[in-house]
Order: structure tokens, then C-alpha cells, then sequence
């Protein structure tokens, strides 16, 4: 495909902070955009989210550097012939580092994404179906369609950690609703968000119900056990308690002291790695507990071992995965790289895909089929910092991965529940 158009815009995420939105336009006039998204709890090995710096101007978190360096390429792009492929090597190739120092992870984001998109337009196939025969290696003419996959929904609905203002340690309690019907999965979870309101309402006084970044509630809970046990008097009340387990994104590096080697998992209450790895034990053995995000420091290899080798020994019944699911997020970073090093040292034995921390499709694409090749989990996922863009969806559906969309509140998390719906209502 050739590029015939390139523009970039200073846009508002979720936060209200800047970020940038790219639109492209194809020799055909095929047209795609994409606005891409930021995360707060970074990990110091993402891929570099380029910034103005600026203090006039959006607390120095402006993207009109972003959007010069889209410029000063463009002309390199136009007219030429591109594959998927090609134009990512070419960006990266262009920006010269090993972490997109130069033209920022975000310019490149935004111009891999939007010409995926506008080919998907000039292939006329579904953008889930395009980038499925990508990931597949299969032909855009060919008549083979993809089987249906409908992604569990990993949603948070309490929030804390860099996502919150109250005292809980971990950033994420999160429900997964084991059914793959995507109707009931979003109802149900639905219904389960609307019923915590009233029991935290009830619990916490008024006031108690305001939202963290991802759309979920934060009231003052102290503790993880705190929140599962509003959670499950909900489940109990709605007589769904068969219908979900629960998972966490602890984000340990958020309250690990890396002078005194102690996590701080609640305040005041600090310990260190082997008291950790207990703990986790003791909430897997009182809660439906399948999935741990980040459960150790991003390059606390010893801690990260010891927890997949403790929860290797365990088994959960109704549990929707073929094991307790240790996830790495800033521990791997979508990067290939460190990928390999979690495989090579058994680290973990599931990955969340964020496209923004490694910067193009292709690498996005290799980095999950490393981790689907080693019989790993893969779940696609949001960042705190978001746009309505619901290309996620699509792209969990396209490679058969799972889904974490933060909780069915606020329109750039909703965007994704409803694409979801559109794309599954012809697979249940």
C-alpha cells in the first residue's frame, strides 16, 4: 500500500493530559487514525514515551514534539509501498535507538496503527479479521475467515496503587466473568459494577463511590481482602459467585524500596519477598484468585521465580485457565527481549500485550506469539491513560488473546466493551 497522507493532532487522553492522534490516508482513500493511549504506572524498561518538556504549556506533558517528528518523516513515507511489515522496520529503522528515543514510542505507535487500520479498509475486511491474517500470515483474498474467539473480560473495578487516591497498595482487584458468551460476560459485569456502588455507598458513607483512573470505584479500603469481600457479597447477593474469579494487578514496583528490599502491602506494613510470595499464597487459598499481574519488583527475578514456582504446585477448581496465571507487565514490557528472559528464567507464564510499551504492531505481534509458542496466556490490554480508540478489541479477538478493559464506566472503557459486542454478536 502506498501512503499518500500523513496528519497529527494534539488530542486530550482520559486524564485529561495530552497525547497525540494520527490520521493516514492511503492511495485509494482508504483512511485510518489512531489515538494513542499513555499509562502512570510505567516500567522503567517501556519503550520511550516522547514529551514537550515544556512547562508553559500542559505541565510539561505536551506532544507537539511528537507531532514535529511525525512531520519530518512524512515525506519519507509518501508514495512509497508498504507492508505491515515494512513501514515498522522503516519507523524503526528511522528512529535509530533500542527504546524509540528519538521520534517517541507515540509517534510511531500512532503511525503503525493508523495505516493498519486503513489498510483493513482497503482490504474491506473487519479490522479484527485484517489483523488476524496478519498474525496468521494469511492472504487478504483468500476466503479464510476467523474462527470465533470471544476474549474473557479481566475488568477493574476497584481501583488504588498510582490509580487512586486511598490506601490500597495493589492497583488493580479485577473480576473475570468465565463465560466466552460476550453478551452475558458484559451483562454480568455490568450488573456486578452497579450493584458494588450501592454496597460501598452502604459500607463506606456517601462520597465513598468517586472513580480511580480506570473507572473503578477507590473507596478507602485498606487491603486486597478488603475489596474481594465487598466483591463477594456482591457475587453472593446476585447469586453470580460461579460465574467469576478474581485477579489482581499488584504493580509491585509502585510499593517496592529498593534501598531496604521490602514491599510496603499495606501502609505501614512492610515485608519482604519470601513474606510476599506468602501472602499471595494466603489470598489464592481464601479467594478465587487466578491471576497475579506484576506480583514482584520488574527486575526482582528471584521473587518473580519463586511465586510461578509456588503457584505451579497449585490448582484451582472452575478455574477458566489451566493454572493460576502469573502475569508479567512491567516485568516484560511487550518486548520480545524480555520475553526470552522470563521464558529462560521461568518468571511467568502469562503476558499482558500493551501495544504502547514496545511501539509497533509487528513487535506487538512477535511479542505475543513468543508467549503463545511457550503455551503462555496473552491479554491485551488498556492503559490508565486512554482514548475512546477501541482498537484493542479488535486485536484481542485477532490473535486469541484475553482482554483487560478497566471497569464498564466512562466512555474510553465503555468504547471497548461495545466494540467487543459488535465484533462477537455473530460468534455466540
Amino acid at each position: 500500500m502506498k501512503i499518500n497522507h500523513i496528519q497529527a493532532i494534539e488530542i486530550l487522553d482520559s486524564r485529561g493530559n495530552p497525547t497525540v492522534k494520527v490520521e493516514m490516508l492511503l492511495e485509494d482513500g482508504s483512511f485510518g487514525d489512531f489515538s494513542v493511549p499513555s499509562g502512570a504506572s510505567t516500567g522503567i524498561h517501556e519503550a520511550h514515551e516522547l514529551r514537550d518538556e515544556d512547562p508553559l504549556r500542559y505541565h510539561k506533558k505536551g506532544v507537539l514534539k511528537v507531532i514535529e517528528n511525525i512531520n519530518s518523516i512524512k515525506n519519507d513515507l509518501y508514495k512509497r509501498s508498504f507492508t505491515q511489515t515494512s513501514l515498522d522496520e522503516f519507523l524503526i529503522t528511522k528512529d535509530g535507538t533500542t527504546n524509540k528515543n528519538n521520534l517517541g514510542a507515540n509517534a510511531i505507535l500512532g503511525i503503525s496503527i493508523a495505516f493498519a487500520k486503513a489498510c483493513s479498509k482497503h482490504y474491506n475486511l473487519p479490522l479484527y479479521e485484517y489483523l488476524h491474517r496478519l498474525y496468521e500470515n494469511k492472504g487478504m483474498r483468500s476466503k479464510t475467515t476467523l474462527s470465533s474467539h470471544t476474549p474473557l473480560l479481566f475488568s477493574n473495578i476497584i481501583n488504588g496503587g498510582e490509580h487512586a487516591d486511598n490506601d490500597l497498595m495493589v492497583q488493580e482487584c479485577m473480576i473475570i466473568c468465565n463465560s466466552r458468551n460476550i453478551q452475558e460476560s458484559v451483562r454480568k459485569t455490568s450488573e456486578v459494577y452497579q450493584s458494588l456502588k450501592s454496597e460501598i455507598k452502604k459500607k463506606y458513607g456517601a462520597g465513598s463511590t468517586g472513580l480511580g483512573d480506570e473507572g473503578g470505584f477507590a473507596p478507602n479500603v485498606k487491603n486486597v481482602e478488603d475489596s474481594f469481600n465487598l466483591i463477594t457479597k456482591v457475587l453472593k447477593h446476585l447469586n453470580y459467585t460461579s460465574n467469576f474469579v478474581f485477579a489482581i494487578d499488584a504493580a509491585a514496583s509502585e510499593f517496592y524500596n529498593e534501598k531496604e528490599k521490602t514491599y510496603e502491602i499495606e501502609k505501614g506494613k512492610k515485608v519482604k519477598s519470601k513474606e510476599l510470595n506468602e501472602y499471595y499464597k494466603e489470598l489464592i487459598s481464601k479467594f478465587p484468585l487466578v491471576s497475579i499481574e506484576d506480583s514482584f519488583s520488574e527486575d526482582d527475578f528471584s521473587g518473580f521465580a519463586s511465586f510461578q514456582k509456588m503457584i505451579s504446585k497449585l490448582s484451582k477448581e472452575e478455574n477458566p485457565f489451566s493454572n493460576i496465571l502469573s502475569v508479567g507487565d512491567d516485568l516484560l514490557v511487550t518486548n520480545p527481549q524480555r520475553i526470552k528472559l522470563g521464558i529462560e528464567k521461568q518468571l511467568c507464564n502469562a503476558l499482558l500485550l500493551k501495544i504502547n510499551q514496545i511501539g509497533t504492531l509487528t513487535e506487538s505481534f512477535k511479542a505475543a506469539k513468543l508467549a503463545q509458542e511457550q503455551g503462555w496466556s496473552v491479554i491485551v490490554s488498556h492503559r490508565s491513560g486512554e482514548t475512546i480508540d477501541s482498537f484493542i478489541s479488535d486485536l484481542a479477538v485477532a490473535i486469541g488473546g484475553e482482554i483487560k478493559l478497566g471497569a464498564p464506566a466512562r466512555g474510553e472503557r465503555v468504547a471497548k466493551y461495545n466494540r467487543l459486542l459488535e465484533i462477537c454478536r455473530n460468534f455466540n
